[in-house]
């Protein structure tokens, strides 16, 4: 699988260029708090996750496949040989001097998406999606991000569901899932410690239809 097109954004496998990226994200304690992190992640920790996802097969194998989050932004009129290849990854120079003109598609990565504790015996898994810099959030990039994925999950992996765990208090992420069709099945008290307190989580479920 190389990329997932959507309306707005594009699903792409983890690469090893994103390991820097990766070791910023996971070690924001702001994140740690739906991520339900504990502890710092090293550098060779996020190497070694990347190569086992480059291996292949990782859903089957271990339960779990990350996605990267693309936008398109507009090309520049000096694009860099570097984000060319990004763009169009296994171009030779020859099919580029061919077309000179070609519009060339740069992305920047917005955030992750991941299906953890895959159950090929019911069909179903569980989704995280974060979308970092908050001035990313509201551009509509994570429904559509997730809509691409519920598509793939049901006709490319034969997925029947779909579930994801949400903060009582996390009101962006519950009316984001609720909008795409994941209905609240329950509610766990007490669930998630944060320095305020015990607070509840709810368990939203999507049948792929």
């Amino acid at each position: 699988m190389t990329s997932l097109e959507g309306r707005l954004t594009r699903l792409r496998a983890v690469e090893p260029a994103d390991a820097e990226l990766l070791y910023t994200w996971e070690n924001d304690p702001a994140v740690w708090a739906v991520s339900g992190t504990t502890e710092p992640f090293s550098r060779e920790q996020i190497k070694r996750f990347i190569s086992r996802q480059l291996e292949g097969g990782d859903l089957l194998r271990t339960g779990q496949l990350r996605l990267m989050i693309e936008v398109p932004e507009p090309a520049g009129a000096a694009e860099t040989e570097a984000a060319e290849t990004e763009a169009e990854p296994g171009m030779t120079d020859e099919a580029k001097a061919a077309n000179p003109n070609r519009t060339v598609r740069i992305f920047r990565t917005v955030g992750t998406l991941d299906l953890f504790e895959y159950d090929p015996l019911h069909g179903r898994a569980g989704l995280g999606i974060l979308i970092y810099d908050r001035d990313d959030r509201g551009q509509g990039y994570a429904a559509d991000a997730v809509e691409t994925l519920c598509r793939y999950a049901r006709e490319r992996l034969r997925i029947h569901q779909l579930w994801c765990n949400v903060g009582a208090e996390n009101e962006a992420s519950l009316h984001l899932f609720r909008s795409l069709g994941f209905r609240e099945v329950g509610t766990k008290r007490d669930w998630l410690w944060t320095p305020g307190g015990y607070r509840d989580e709810v368990l939203l479920q999507k049948i792929l239809k």
